[in-house]
């Protein structure tokens, strides 16, 4: 179960997401703001952390950074995919890097995927969130 709590009555279920950066400044704005539109947000630095979240929960939503220390966004998602594929529609990729090569590989070959890019817009975060989850039928 997520380790974090909404301090807002929800309007509707609580969804949980699982948020992978390194940037510890900005996974703690990131959780911040979500937790304020009623979501339960897990963090973790790494796709290795993240790897040990999934193991024990289905999150709603999987935001993902492509540039980590330990285990990048495009190996979590391939271990994702061998383990619990039903969890890969629900990824959201974030970089600062959109036309690093590695990048811009593998986003290309997920023709589904949703990316954002940093820096991130409150709205497009918000819109983005929802068009995920509502693809889902999560919503």
């Amino acid at each position: 179960m997520p380790n974090a709590k909404s301090s807002q009555p929800p309007s509707h279920t609580i969804k949980s997401i699982l948020l992978l950066d390194d940037d510890i400044d900005l996974a703690y704005t990131l959780k911040h703001l979500l937790e304020t539109h009623n979501f339960v947000v897990t963090t973790v630095p790494n796709g290795v952390e993240g790897l040990r979240e999934i193991m024990s929960f289905d999150f709603d939503l999987i935001m993902c950074d492509m540039m980590m220390p330990r285990m990048p966004g495009d190996m979590f998602y391939f271990a994702v995919e061998r383990t619990k594929p039903h969890l890969c529609p629900r990824f959201i990729f974030i970089t600062g890097y959109p036309d690093k090569p590695e990048v811009v590989n593998f986003l290309g070959g997920l023709p589904e995927a949703v990316v954002l890019t940093k820096p991130i817009a409150q709205d497009d975060l918000i819109r983005t969130i929802s068009f995920v989850l509502k693809r889902n039928g999560s919503l």
